[in-house]
């Protein structure tokens, strides 16, 4: 069960993910709590589903894809919804983690306007996601396959969901005990991996490759 957390500086919540806890809050102004659910959302690295339209829709085109560009804002566009976890100290602390070099966003663009996007955590060779927004058709998707590129081209082990919704579900998305994914996140953190192997400028189809094949 959640719990009510103490005063969370950035070093603590870097430990609690090392330990396999995150931090949530219930709503919007409400309390941050630990929580370790029983069973863990994972996308396994090779286990990725690109559907055919979604392939089509990448190849084509029409949007840029960058990185740490707009990280703040991209955990705002994540939290602005009706019911939201993101408290505003969950804002501060993660803000805090991307200056420090340890969070980090992609961002979908049309033109100048950002229209999706997904933001997360690095330890080691373990990514933690944390929330994507979309607000045009398949932005998240398109965020999240060109996140499975950054972490196979850079060599991580885990890309850890938290939960399991339907829409991750449809992505690959499974889910492991409480024990398989400690033993997971333990095996991922001794290994180092680097978060900018990923050319800025990598082409379609070299994305499309990468999002799908783990390296060894």
């Amino acid at each position: 069960m959640p719990r009510d957390a103490p005063e969370i500086t950035p070093e603590l919540l870097l430990n609690a993910y090392a330990a396999g806890v995150f931090p949530m809050a219930e709503h919007r102004t409400g309390p941050t709590q630990w929580v370790d659910p029983q069973r863990r959302g994972i996308i396994p690295l090779d286990g990725l589903h690109i559907s055919r339209s979604l392939a089509k829709r990448i190849r084509r085109g029409g949007f840029s894809v960058t990185f740490d560009t707009a990280f703040g804002t991209v955990v705002r566009a994540c939290s602005d919804r009706e019911e939201t976890w993101i408290n505003d100290e969950i804002f501060a602390l993660y803000s805090q983690l991307h200056t420090m070099g340890f969070a980090h966003s992609i961002e979908i663009r049309q033109g100048s306007l950002l229209v999706g996007g997904l933001y997360g955590v690095r330890l080691g060779a373990a990514f933690f996601g944390e929330s994507m927004f979309s607000r045009a058709s398949d932005a998240s998707k398109v965020a999240l396959v060109w996140l499975l590129a950054r972490l196979n081209a850079g060599g991580f082990r885990l890309l850890d969901t938290q939960f399991v919704t339907s829409h991750l579900t449809r992505m690959g998305a499974i889910e492991v005990s409480r024990a398989a994914y400690h033993r997971r996140l333990a095996q991922a953190l001794t290994v180092r991996a680097d978060w900018n192997a990923l050319p800025a400028d990598a082409a379609p189809e070299d994305v499309l490759r990468l999002a799908r094949t783990a390296l060894p």
